[in-house]
């Protein structure tokens, strides 16, 4: 994916959805575990650490598992590279399990479900379409009647 530097260290830099120091491992560096500030701000997973400003990775929330793996260790793994797998050790198993939640509550796919979902409620108590006062697509329109099939 291609990214704009500037564009990605001012996202960092917004506040976040949710925010620890929590402990980590990155794939390219083994298992070892390094207490880093992570930030979830948007689909966007931005990690630091502790001392620094700016960070130090960024994992973008699309095509990716998330999975609790013991009590207080959450990992994230992408479909396209299984191997490529981030483990988190969090402090308590509700820490781990609040960010479990949230991660996956931040990716793209969700939140287009979650759109579609609450479009046909809305279509189904009002008979109206509630995106077409927006001029939204045929495109999209299609794509509503799809997902109901």
């Amino acid at each position: 994916m291609r990214y704009n530097e500037r564009e990605l260290l001012s996202l960092a830099r917004q506040p976040a959805e949710k925010a620890a120091e929590i402990r980590m491992s990155v794939p390219k560096k083994g298992n070892v575990l390094k207490k880093r500030l992570v930030k979830l701000v948007v689909n966007f997973l931005f990690y630091f650490r502790t001392d620094e400003a700016e960070p130090i990775g960024a994992l973008l929330l699309e095509h990716c598992k998330i999975t609790k793996e013991e009590e207080n260790i959450f990992s994230i793994s992408f479909i396209e590279e299984p191997e490529r797998k981030y483990c988190f050790e969090c402090a308590t198993e509700e820490q781990c399990q609040e960010w479990v939640e949230a991660l996956k509550r931040a990716s793209y796919e969700f939140l287009r479900r979650s759109l579609i979902f609450y479009r046909n409620e809305i279509q189904k108590m009002t008979g109206k379409d509630p995106l077409e006062q927006y001029g939204i697509s045929e495109e999209a329109r299609f794509q509503l009647r799809a997902h109901r099939q």
